[in-house]
């Protein structure tokens, strides 16, 4: 094996590892401030030890994963705080990522939020018609359309900071379940959502979407009773 395709083969192993945890620690598997042990995840994931620990120090610099010097990694704790900055956040990188997508969005931006739209309708009535057995479809749906609203935005930095915030609002959403009540008001805001960005309203579509950000910290408000 010659030395490149040995750094190809380790780059891929490295992306393997990352994309495990990061599903895994969004969707609940490893609950917020657990240790994540790299001879537990070797025989878990089948990969190295190498390719582990570059993917937790990854995780690190994305916040999903705390470092404890020698001592290994865990999953990053949760507090209303984090939350509260988290979401406070998120509000602005999408506020900026909106109004750049919808300005220079064309007809193939729109086709393919119409598309996203479409795909997380249907899976909303599959969790209504299977009590929740089709959450994880509905949950790449949503951050579908989601991604699509922005796509049209040019600035990959302004998408990479936007998509770690993302991801550690989902995990945080992941931690609530909805209920009937929640998942359909939620529904309804990606409707609205998607019927303002097709119209180019931007105003309306920053407004929905700082409401939309609002819901995740509200949930995770009254399940901690605060």
């Amino acid at each position: 094996m010659t030395l490149l395709s040995e750094k190809s083969e380790a780059s891929t192993l490295v992306e393997l590892a990352l994309t495990k945890l990061r599903q895994d620690i969004l969707t609940g598997v490893f609950a917020p401030g657990s240790k994540l042990r790299v001879e537990e995840l070797r025989a878990g994931y089948d990969i190295g030890a190498s390719p582990l620990r570059e993917a937790l120090s990854r995780l690190v610099s994305n916040g999903l994963v705390t470092a404890e010097g020698q001592k290994g990694f865990r999953v990053a704790p949760v507090s209303m705080a984090d939350i509260r900055d988290i979401t406070n956040t998120r509000k602005l990188l999408e506020h900026a990522a909106l109004r750049e997508s919808l300005s220079k969005g064309d007809a193939d931006w729109e086709a393919d939020v119409t598309l996203a739209y479409v795909r997380l309708d249907q899976e909303h009535k599959a969790v209504q018609s299977t009590s929740g057995a089709s959450v994880d479809s509905w949950e790449r749906a949503n951050k579908n359309f989601h991604d699509m609203l922005v796509s049209a935005c040019e600035s990959k930095w302004l998408l990479n900071f936007r998509q770690i915030v993302y991801d550690q609002a989902a995990r945080y959403r992941r931690l609530v379940v909805l209920d009937d009540d929640q998942e359909r008001g939620a529904h309804e805001e990606h409707r609205q959502m998607f019927e303002a960005a097709i119209a180019r309203d931007t105003v309306k579509s920053c407004r929905l979407a700082d409401d939309h950000a609002e819901r995740t910290f509200n949930l995770m408000a009254v399940r901690f009773g605060e």
